[in-house]
């Protein structure tokens, strides 16, 4: 099981890699806002666990296991952004997305994905509950 940390790194370099076949260290440091010897602490235990191969000065790559676990990743902070956004908390979304995607069960992630999908297909529905919401906040 990988930890956040690993999490975020695993995810970064899923997105990198569907932009760039090279992914350099100096990306993934400045997008996750840490030290270049984190990032490669990091990718030497995702090395280890099968996720990427890491050759110094020659970049990072995905292995099947890495890309799927990333797209994976990626996947789950969709679902879970789009969920923010529909419920609307008054946050900043995309840091309540990242604050809770490390540690909600596969299946809680999946829950929210089929409720995103009923209010996709039920509109009335979304905005009967965005309704609701605003009058729970004038009481």
């Amino acid at each position: 099981m990988l930890t956040p940390s690993l999490e975020d790194y695993l995810e970064e370099i899923y997105n990198f890699s569907l932009e760039d076949e090279k992914i350099r260290i100096r990306d993934i440091a400045d997008k996750l806002s840490v030290s270049p010897p984190s990032v490669v602490k990091g990718l030497k235990k995702l090395e280890i666990e099968g996720y990427i191969i890491y050759e110094k000065y020659k970049g990072i790559k995905l292995t099947e296991k890495g890309r799927l676990e990333g797209k994976r990743l990626v996947n789950r902070n969709n679902i879970l952004r789009e969920f923010i956004l529909m419920i609307n908390p008054d946050c900043d979304q995309m840091i309540e997305a990242e604050a809770c995607e490390h540690y909600l069960s596969p299946s809680t992630i999946q829950s929210f994905e089929c409720l995103c999908g009923f209010f996709n297909k039920s509109p009335k529905i979304l905005e009967a509950y965005q309704e609701f919401k605003k009058g729970q906040k004038n009481r």
